[in-house]
């Protein structure tokens, strides 16, 4: 008999490469970096500071009344954000979406050197629009350095 060698048949390979895959999470990762601080919209307030206890994360996105230097009132929601409203159109919008969704909280962003005055009146405005409690947002404060010996 003649020995007539036999091929060897290669197993079929299972493994997965995974090298496109990384590729493709770090683009999503730059890209995610990059637009990640041009999402950021709203009107600029210098917040005061106070030592106060972060809100729980899993309750719904608030709805945020801001009150910047001037006095002027601005709505995180509607046609245009950053445009300044009157008090009966803040109201009507407010009521709006309060009725549509009617546990959203309500806070106001006040400006450190505004008047007390002018935060009051959009409290009053948004107990007017139907807001059953308005919270205030502020700055954490900074920690004094501790004497530990």
């Amino acid at each position: 008999m003649s020995s007539v060698p036999r091929r060897i048949r290669k197993k079929p390979m299972a493994d997965i490469n995974v090298v496109p895959y990384i590729d493709v999470m770090l683009v999503l990762l730059v890209i995610f970096m990059i637009t990640a601080p041009l999402l950021t919209q709203g009107v600029n307030v210098d917040l005061p500071q106070a030592a106060a206890e972060p809100m729980d994360g899993d309750i719904q996105e608030p709805l945020i009344v801001s009150v910047d230097v001037q006095g002027n009132y601005y709505l995180n929601v509607g046609e245009n954000p950053d445009g300044v409203l009157d008090h009966n159109k803040m109201v009507t919008l407010v009521a709006a979406v309060l009725r549509h969704k009617p546990g959203t909280p309500v806070m106001i962003r006040g400006d450190a050197n505004v008047q007390y005055e002018k935060v009051v009146t959009a409290m009053t405005l948004l107990q007017k629009a139907g807001a059953p409690s308005v919270g205030l947002i502020t700055r954490p404060a900074e920690n004094p350095r501790k004497s530990g010996k």
